[in-house]
């Protein structure tokens, strides 16, 4: 890994928090909270219970020269918070388009910081996206309105397999033209 890649990815500053590209000292944090199996469930790709290393090869994938998405850990540090509040991230798709997905750590669930970390990736579009597309499970509805307030519209419904579940799950699609 070159540190010169990592300085590709946009830091993206507020007042609330930093959103940074996430780093190998994020692993204890995220283990914590993606542990957690009110939050695993809401995700398609965090299992749980979560086994030994998946933390470990989400960061090394996530800091690779050819990975497909940029990761930002939602650092609070700034504002005198906690160095890790969720994760938010943006999958290259073809187009000029991206997918967006994120989680908040649950003791700062009802806060407004995933609305906040959300407009401030959507205000930075660090990869130049035309279009952000979004899907949430039905039995989310706070994701779902975090995504209506920052201006995302429904675009259908869908499912997809979420691993902590072990099973295929209605989805809500939304998009955002920039």
């Amino acid at each position: 890994m070159s540190l010169d890649h990592l300085v590709e990815q946009a830091v993206i500053e507020t007042e609330r928090f930093i959103l940074r590209p996430v780093r190998k000292s994020d692993e204890g944090l995220i283990s914590h909270y993606a542990s957690d199996e009110r939050l695993a469930r809401m995700t398609t790709s965090i299992p749980h219970p979560l086994p030994p290393g998946a933390v470990e090869a989400f960061i090394t994938r996530s800091l690779a020269e050819d990975r497909t998405d940029d990761v930002w850990a939602i650092d609070g540090t700034s504002d005198g918070g906690a160095e890790l509040k969720g994760l938010m991230s943006l999958r290259r798709l073809d187009r000029n388009q991206s997918e967006v997905s994120y989680w908040v750590a649950p003791p700062f669930w009802n806060t407004g910081l995933a609305s906040d970390a959300l407009q401030a990736l959507i205000d930075a579009n660090p990869l130049g996206s035309e279009t952000m597309f979004a899907s949430v499970f039905q039995d989310n509805a706070a994701s779902a309105r975090v995504l209506t307030h920052c201006g995302f519209r429904y675009l259908g419904d869908a499912e997809n397999f979420s691993v902590a579940r072990d099973a295929t799950v209605p989805t809500w699609t939304y998009s955002r033209k920039l």
